[in-house]
């Protein structure tokens, strides 16, 4: 069996329940092909343009009907910002500028990552591409942002703003070669708010860089509507030229840019579009009497939990976020700012407020890596600072190890509870501890929370599984590691000691049981360097063997994601269940388990 074949077939074959008789059809007989034809080490594009022409029925000839059929399939997705920024995508392919590097008109740079199914939704129009990997979307296929794997010039792993500075960076290096070509880079009016695409516009003007066209798909909206329609005299004040047309219409987009890809000089095309809702719903989708509703997100509790502190500590809160305000469900329950796309000046909001007010800052643990100047800053000026880090593992992927980094800043105390009291434990530190910023990881998954928590002691630990008087092996936890060893050790009975806090300060008497233990094995669902589990080795010595994320996080939900790093129930079961059965371990614990 080959790796391509082994990439697309599993999650392609659990998708065929979903799918039309036609759908299932084709997907099988092309599911077939790839079998026959897929060979390791040749590029997956071209891979698939070969399954491609093997079976070249085509089950739609509009796009926009793919994109549709991609999201229903998958069940959740950015549809509504695909099919925003379609007729831009149209015309990225009219002229050539979609297909093998440097043999189009100009290269193209897609800063607006997340539209990646929209290229994927024309090639299979277009017949490069087959219909089986479309039902992978964001399950371990396909994935839903952008990868030079599948025929993109670059590829992003999380920061939005990262696709002008990349554009800006070929352009540069284009002219100092001497070479005559355009770099075109499509990207969102949301995208420009971040800091990094205001840095790569300026340095594109001030360094007499002729070859940049920025073709923007202007919906007006990120995740919420955004603050000011998009400032196009900034725009011409660094780019000369700015063209507008409206978005919706692929013969005007089509021609516009195919004027100024002809017109020499800097560019901007300005696409005027329309974006619906941000998140998929599959249309019709009964919503569940109350008494089944599934329990929500950790993250997304986090704007009552807020409420309920201010109205219990009656205290002043200012509260920043980056348009993910939904995310952490701060609407309605507390007042926010949205600062738009804009990572380093979140934080930077809090650097002058009163000491008195909590600050709250509220975005995705990764990127705070887009800011890590500006909070060290803060964590080193600024009392009452709580950095809320959302935590998804889920369809954008990366940065991992985000958690352990934040908690290396400078007068940082990093927590990850699973429970509203570890929250409210956590605030409540806050508040005797002041000049001491609490990074707070707020986990994007639902769960039930465990019976017992540390929000008696948040910097300690607490015994999920007691232990014996002298126990032969032991797991130690951190978050929401903590969630998911609980339920893989119902029938196995390990010692289970949960803690919250990145570096716990164990009490004596925990770190006696511990030291007795002859192998002591620490989960997290984060990642291992300088983590937690390296950090109980060397602080105190004891026989820890690791056990977390040994690589990046993939670009797919979190049900795939669990077994990909051997954190599901069953995975873990069986690993708690060796370490019971063969507590006397090697001579040496392994650093790594």
């Amino acid at each position: 069996m080959n790796g391509l074949y082994e990439r697309f077939a599993a999650p392609a074959r659990e998708a065929l329940p979903r799918l039309t008789d036609a759908e299932r059809r084709v997907t099988e007989g092309e599911l077939a092909e790839l079998e026959l034809h897929g060979h390791d080490g040749e590029p997956l594009l071209d891979a698939l343009r070969k399954v491609a022409a093997l079976v070249p029925e085509r089950l739609y000839t509009d796009s926009a009907e793919v994109l549709l059929r991609m999201h229903e399939i998958a069940g959740s997705g950015n549809l509504q910002s695909n099919l925003s920024s379609l007729a831009l995508v149209r015309a990225c392919f009219a002229h050539g500028l979609v297909g093998d590097e440097g043999a189009g008109p100009a290269e193209l740079v897609v800063g607006r990552g997340h539209i990646a199914p929209a290229f994927y939704a024309e090639h299979y129009v277009r017949g490069s591409l087959p219909f089986a990997p479309l039902t992978t979307l964001h399950q371990g296929g396909l994935t839903g942002v952008v990868h030079r794997d599948l025929g993109f010039r670059t590829t992003m792993r999380y920061s939005l703003g990262v696709g002008v500075a990349q554009a800006v960076s070929l352009a540069w290096d284009l002219t100092r070669r001497g070479e005559d070509r355009k770099v075109v880079c499509l990207a969102g009016d949301g995208e420009l708010h971040e800091g990094a695409a205001f840095e790569a516009l300026r340095f594109a003007h001030d360094a007499g860089l002729t070859n940049l066209l920025l073709v923007v798909d202007a919906n007006g909206k990120g995740i919420e509507p955004l603050a000011k329609p998009l400032n196009t005299p900034y725009l011409a004040a660094h780019l000369g030229t700015v063209e507008e047309v409206d978005g919706r219409d692929d013969g005007a987009v089509e021609a516009a840019l195919g004027e100024l890809l002809a017109r020499p000089g800097p560019a901007a095309l300005v696409c005027r579009t329309h974006k619906g809702d941000h998140s998929f719903k599959p249309a019709g989708a009964a919503q569940p009497p109350p008494a089944v509703r599934p329990v929500p997100s950790f993250a997304s509790t986090a704007g009552r939990m807020l409420a309920a502190h201010r109205e219990r500590a009656d205290g002043e809160l200012a509260v920043f976020t980056p348009d993910m305000a939904a995310r952490f469900g701060l609407g309605g329950h507390v007042p926010y700012t949205n600062t738009g796309l804009a990572e380093t000046l979140t934080v930077g909001m809090t650097l002058s407020l009163p000491d008195h007010v909590t600050k709250v800052v509220a975005t995705d643990a990764m990127y705070y890596m887009d800011s890590l100047s500006m909070l060290t800053e803060a964590t080193t000026s600024v009392r009452n600072l709580l950095v809320l880090a959302g935590r998804s593992w889920g369809a954008w992927g990366g940065a991992h190890n985000a958690t352990n980094l934040l908690g290396l800043l400078l007068h940082t105390r990093v927590y990850e509870p699973v429970t509203t009291a570890e929250f409210h434990a956590c605030l409540d530190r806050l508040a005797r501890d002041p000049a001491t910023t609490h990074v707070v990881s707020m986990i994007d998954a639902a769960f039930e929370p465990p019976a017992l928590d540390c929000s008696a002691d948040i910097d300690g630990g607490v015994w999920l599984t007691p232990p014996g008087e002298a126990p032969d092996a032991a797991v130690v936890t951190f978050g929401y590691a903590g969630v998911l060893v609980a339920a893989a050790n119902r029938d196995v009975g390990l010692p289970h000691l949960h803690c919250a806090a990145l570096a716990p300060r164990l009490d004596p008497a925990t770190l006696a049981v511990l030291g007795r233990a002859r192998r002591v094995l620490s989960v997290e669902y984060n990642g291992a360097g300088g983590g937690f589990g390296e950090r109980l080795r060397a602080e105190h010595l004891l026989p820890v063997e690791v056990h977390a994320v040994r690589r990046d996080i993939a670009t797919r939900v979190h049900r795939h994601q669990l077994p990909l790093h051997a954190m599901s129930p069953g995975l873990l079961r069986e690993r708690l269940a060796r370490l019971a059965q063969n507590p006397e371990g090697s001579a040496h614990a392994a650093a790594y388990a």
